[in-house]
C-alpha cells in the first residue's frame, strides 16, 4: 500500500472519532448552559411584565388556585426577594413557587447562619416553616420563626432534604419602618409605609414627602430613577402622582417588578430625601372577576380578621341575608383555617373572597387599601368587625322613608342604603349606633352561635359605625375606628336606632374574649399587654394587662336584657323542619 493510500485510510479512520469528541464537548457545553440558567433567571413568560405592587396588594391572595412555575416538570428555585422581621417571627417573600400543590411548608425548611459570618463556617441551624401563603401574582409569603441564641435574622430558605441553601443578601427590614404596600388609584399612587409617625385622624403636610420609583427585584438606591411629588398624606397612607412614563403605557401590568418608596425631608430646603426601605412593588388591582356584569354591587362590606375561622361563617351569613352583595376579607396572619372556611362559603356562592396582609398594627391602612379595591365594583362600603351586627328593629311610620313598614326582610339592609342613594346625592356615610354585649350568663360559646346566643347588653351605646359612598371619600383616605373623612360637599346621616342598629359582641365568654390580649389590629390603640391608657373606653373596664379571667365574668357588661336579634333570628333564619340556623349546617363537600 502506498504511502498516500495509508495517509488518506488514518484520516477516515481519525475523523469519527474527532466528531465524537467534538459532539461530546458541544452537549457537555448545553447542558452546563441549561444548569446555570435554571439557577440564575426565573423562568416565566416570555412577556414583559414590570408590575407596581406594593408589597403586592395588587391581587392579593384570593382562593383561587394559581399554576407553579416548573420547568421540565422540575420545581424552580426559590428567590427571596425580602425578609421583614416581626416581633414573633422573619417574613419571607420568595418568588418561584406556589402555595397551591408542590409548595407549602411541608417541603421547606429556614436555614440560619452565625451573625456575621460571611463564609458560614460557623455552621448553621434548621427550623421547620411556621407558614406558607399566597399573597399575590408573582408572590408567596413565607414566615419563618425567630432565630435562636446568636443566629441571624437573616433566614433564608431550602428543600427539605436537600442540601442547597436559596440565600438573599439584601438588608433586613423592620415592621415598623417599611413601605409595605401601594396600589394604583386612577392617575396616583396610594402607598402605605410605616415609621411616619404621623398622627392620628390628621392630615399631614404632603410637601415633605415625595415617591420614588425603581425597576427591578432587589431594592437598590441607585435604581429608584422615577420621582414624583406626594398629593397628600395622612397616618400611613401617602399618595403621589404616577409618573408619565407609567401612564402613558396605561396598563400597570405592561411592566414588572416596579417597586416605590417614600422619600422623606430631613430638613427644610435640603433637597436630599431619606428614602424609607421598601417591599412594596406597585399594582393594578383592578377587579378580580366578580364584577357584576349590570353595575356595581350596591353594598359591600371590608373587614379585617385575624384567627375568626370560627365566627366568620355566620356574620356572613347573616349579613347576606340583610343584602350584603360583595365581601372583602383582610387576613392579619390567621392560622386557624379560615382560608378553607372563605373557600367553603364561596362555593356556596356567597361571593367572598380573602386577601392576605401580613403586616401588624394596620388596620386603617387595610381598610384605606380596601377602599381603593372595592371602589370600582362597590356603590356602598360598610367597614365592620365579624362581631358586629346590624339589627334592625320593627320599623314605625316615622321613619318608613328608610325601609317599608314593620320586621325587616331579606335584602332590607340593601334596600336602606340604596333609599338613601335615592332621595339625596349628598350623603355619603350611614352612621348607625353601637350597642355592646357582655357574656349574658355564659361560660361557654353558644352552639347556635352569637346573634342567639348573647342577649344582655350595656345601657348606653358607644361609638357609631358606618356605610360610606365608595366615590365620596376624601383622597387621603383617612379614617380611624372605622370612620371615613368624606370629600368637600358631602355629608354623613345619623340612623334613628328604631330604623338599624349594631348589635356589638365585644365581651363574649371568656374562652373568645382573651384572644384580644394577643394584639390588636389597630395603628393607634394600645395593645392590652401594655400599660397605656388602662382607663380608656378602648378596653375592657376592669381589666389589667393580663389574661386573667375574673370570677365574676360570665355577669359582667349586663344592664339591659335585648332579645331583639337572637328573636328576630330565630323567626326568620331557621330552618322549618330542623330547627337549625343556616350556619349550623355543616358546608358542602368540595368538588
Amino acid at each position: 500500500m502506498s504511502s498516500s493510500d495509508q495517509r488518506r485510510k488514518r484520516k477516515r479512520i481519525l475523523r469519527p472519532s474527532l466528531f465524537s469528541v467534538r459532539s461530546l464537548l458541544l452537549c457537555f457545553t448545553f447542558l452546563t448552559f441549561l444548569y446555570l440558567l435554571s439557577y440564575t433567571l426565573p423562568f416565566t413568560s416570555s412577556v414583559f411584565r414590570p408590575v407596581l405592587v406594593v408589597s403586592s396588594l395588587s391581587l392579593l391572595s384570593t382562593t383561587t388556585a394559581k399554576s407553579i412555575p416548573t420547568f421540565g416538570g422540575v420545581l424552580l428555585p426559590l428567590d427571596i426577594e425580602d425578609r421583614v422581621l416581626f416581633p414573633d417571627h422573619v417574613l419571607l417573600l420568595v418568588t418561584g413557587g406556589r402555595k397551591d400543590g408542590l409548595m407549602n411548608d411541608d417541603k421547606l425548611e429556614c436555614v440560619y447562619f452565625i451573625e456575621k459570618d460571611r463564609n458560614y463556617s460557623g455552621g448553621s441551624a434548621v427550623k421547620k416553616v411556621l407558614s406558607v401563603d399566597e399573597y399575590d401574582e408573582f408572590r408567596i409569603i413565607v414566615r419563618c420563626p425567630l432565630p435562636v441564641g446568636n443566629y441571624s435574622a437573616a433566614v433564608n430558605l431550602r428543600f427539605r432534604g436537600e442540601d442547597r441553601v436559596f440565600e438573599h443578601t439584601s438588608s433586613l427590614k423592620h415592621w415598623n419602618s417599611v413601605t409595605y404596600a401601594a396600589a394604583i388609584d386612577g392617575s396616583s399612587v396610594v402607598v402605605f409605609v410605616k415609621g411616619l409617625n404621623l398622627r392620628a385622624d390628621r392630615k399631614s403636610d404632603p410637601s415633605q414627602f415625595s415617591c420614588h420609583f425603581a425597576l427591578g427585584k432587589r431594592e437598590r438606591k441607585d435604581r429608584y430613577v422615577m420621582r414624583t411629588k406626594a398629593l397628600t398624606a395622612a397616618q400611613e397612607v401617602v399618595r403621589c402622582a404616577l409618573p408619565r412614563r407609567l401612564q402613558v403605557h396605561g396598563n400597570v401590568d405592561s411592566f414588572d417588578g416596579i417597586r416605590v418608596t417614600i422619600g422623606v425631608q430631613q430638613q427644610p430646603r435640603v433637597r436630599r430625601r431619606l428614602l424609607v426601605p421598601s417591599v412594596a412593588k406597585v399594582s393594578d388591582l383592578g377587579y378580580d372577576g366578580r364584577k357584576r356584569s349590570d353595575g356595581k354591587y350596591e353594598l359591600c362590606v371590608c373587614t379585617m380578621v385575624w384567627n375568626q375561622g370560627s365566627a366568620i361563617r355566620e356574620w356572613i351569613m347573616y349579613h347576606a341575608w340583610l343584602g350584603v352583595e360583595r365581601w372583602f376579607v383582610y387576613d392579619n396572619n390567621s392560622d386557624d383555617g379560615i382560608d378553607e372556611v372563605v373557600r367553603n362559603l364561596d362555593r356556596e356562592n356567597y361571593n367572598v373572597s380573602r386577601h392576605m396582609w401580613p403586616w401588624i398594627k394596620t388596620q386603617e391602612a387595610g381598610f384605606s387599601h380596601c377602599a381603593v379595591r372595592a371602589k370600582d365594583e362597590c356603590k356602598w362600603i360598610s367597614f365592620m368587625d365579624v362581631d358586629e351586627y346590624f339589627h334592625l328593629p320593627y320599623t314605625t311610620p316615622k321613619y318608613q322613608r328608610f325601609r317599608k313598614l314593620g320586621y325587616a326582610d331579606q335584602g332590607s339592609l340593601r334596600t336602606l342604603v340604596a333609599n338613601v342613594s335615592s332621595w339625596s346625592s349628598t350623603i355619603a356615610e350611614i352612621r348607625t349606633s353601637c350597642h355592646s354585649f357582655g357574656p349574658s350568663g355564659l361560660s361557654a360559646a353558644p352552639p347556635q352561635g352569637v346573634t342567639a346566643g348573647y342577649s344582655c347588653r350595656l345601657q348606653s351605646p358607644e361609638r357609631h359605625k358606618s356605610i360610606v359612598r365608595a366615590d365620596a371619600l376624601d383622597p387621603t383616605l383617612l379614617n380611624v375606628v372605622h370612620h371615613f373623612h368624606l370629600k368637600k360637599g358631602f355629608k354623613y346621616l345619623n340612623l334613628p336606632a328604631t330604623a338599624a342598629v349594631i348589635n356589638h359582641y365585644k365581651y363574649q365568654v371568656w374562652e373568645v374574649f382573651r384572644t384580644k390580649f394577643y394584639r390588636r389590629v389597630a395603628t393607634y390603640v394600645a395593645d392590652w399587654q401594655q400599660n397605656q391608657n388602662e382607663g380608656s373606653r378602648d378596653r375592657a373596664p376592669g381589666l389589667g394587662t393580663e389574661a386573667i379571667e375574673p370570677p365574676d365574668w360570665p355577669q359582667r357588661f349586663c344592664e339591659v336584657w335585648d332579645t331583639g336579634l337572637r328573636d328576630f333570628v330565630l323567626a326568620n333564619l331557621a330552618d322549618f323542619n330542623t330547627g337549625l340556623l343556616p350556619w349550623e349546617a355543616p358546608p358542602p363537600a368540595a368538588q
